[in-house]
């Protein structure tokens, strides 16, 4: 008899579904799979002749992803041939831009009322908040920022661990930045940190490869793209220009 399972995994984007794919199709009790990466479990639809849930869960750990648990069952489940998982729905940097926008407008009312812009204030309130808000959208969700994040950073490619520390880093970066805490050693580690995650962008931007970018965790579905290498290289310039700042 055919079955019709909806499993929750941690199959976050395209590339992931592109990994798992060739340990799904070689089971011979699935006929059709498909994986819905833009809601919010991740949701993973198998149909065959007596599936079971742990043969599935079984071909997903074997290509390194998880299957949490079961989704809430469909009236009408939709097939999905596994030759073409279903796709993402259309990508949007708005969220990002916007984000940006209100910090860079928080900043200047700041300035505006200290009745004078100090460039470097400005830059140091804008790169604590930067990092506070983007730590606190990657802390919504750590496991599944990490798992994004792995997808193409040099070191949590290697080091798993380092993509659950990582939204941690970014949140005390910030409240050193707004609390002023040992500026050289924060813009230092700041030039460190961003460059670091830069090579895994570029790497990727010169593959092309398809993939989420995790900027702001797994709340948006933001790609990879340049717009993520400038977000980078911006955080660098800013914490290399203060950096040349206090050492005069």
């Amino acid at each position: 008899m055919t079955k019709t399972l909806r499993l929750k995994t941690n199959l976050n984007c395209q590339s992931c579904v592109a990994t798992v794919k060739p340990f799904l199709d070689a089971e011979s009790t699935i006929s059709h799979w498909g994986v819905d990466t833009s809601a919010k479990d991740k949701i993973l639809t198998v149909e065959g002749e007596g599936v079971e849930q742990e043969t599935v869960a079984a071909a997903v750990r074997n290509a390194g992803f998880q299957v949490i648990g079961q989704a809430e069952p469909l009236v009408a489940a939709v097939r999905s041939p596994a030759a073409s998982p279903s796709v993402e729905p259309s990508l949007t940097y708005y969220p990002l831009i916007l984000l940006v926008a209100f910090l860079a407008g928080v900043v200047a009312l700041v300035e505006i009322h200290a009745g004078s812009v100090v460039w470097e204030r400005a830059m140091q309130n804008f790169m604590g908040g930067f990092f506070l808000t983007f730590s606190f959208f990657k802390l919504l969700d750590v496991r599944g920022f990490a798992d994004s994040y792995r997808m193409y950073d040099v070191v949590a490619r290697k080091v798993p661990a380092y993509g659950y520390v990582y939204p941690f880093i970014e949140l005390f970066l910030g409240a050193a930045y707004v609390g002023g805490f040992q500026p050289f050693a924060t813009n230092l580690a700041t030039v460190i940190v961003m460059s670091i995650s830069s090579i895994g962008v570029i790497q990727s931007l010169l593959e092309k490869r398809k993939i989420r970018c995790a900027c702001l965790g797994t709340v948006f579905n933001l790609p990879m793209s340049t717009v993520t290498l400038i977000e980078d290289s911006t955080m660098i310039a800013m914490a290399a220009a203060m950096l040349l700042v206090g050492s005069h």
